[in-house]
């Protein structure tokens, strides 16, 4: 299983905000947002900056995806 962060970013969209906008907002480093912009592993607690921030819960947030979809994009 993979992490998918998909549905922030269209969360991002919907509300006019860049990454930059979350970054400042949620308090998250230029690593984290990194990561979240490769999908890759972030720490539960940079999951819960972003949901404070966005005021969302973290299945708005994160998704889980079989391997093979991803090799499949």
């Amino acid at each position: 299983m993979a992490v998918c962060y998909k549905k922030l970013w269209h969360i991002l969209l919907d509300r006019d905000m860049m990454k930059k906008d979350l970054q400042e907002a949620a308090g998250l480093t230029s690593y984290a947002m990194h990561k979240l912009s490769r999908d890759e592993d972030v720490t539960t607690e940079t999951l819960e900056k972003i949901c404070m921030a966005l005021d969302c819960t973290i299945d708005e947030v994160i998704e889980f995806v079989s391997d093979k979809d991803i090799h499949n994009k």
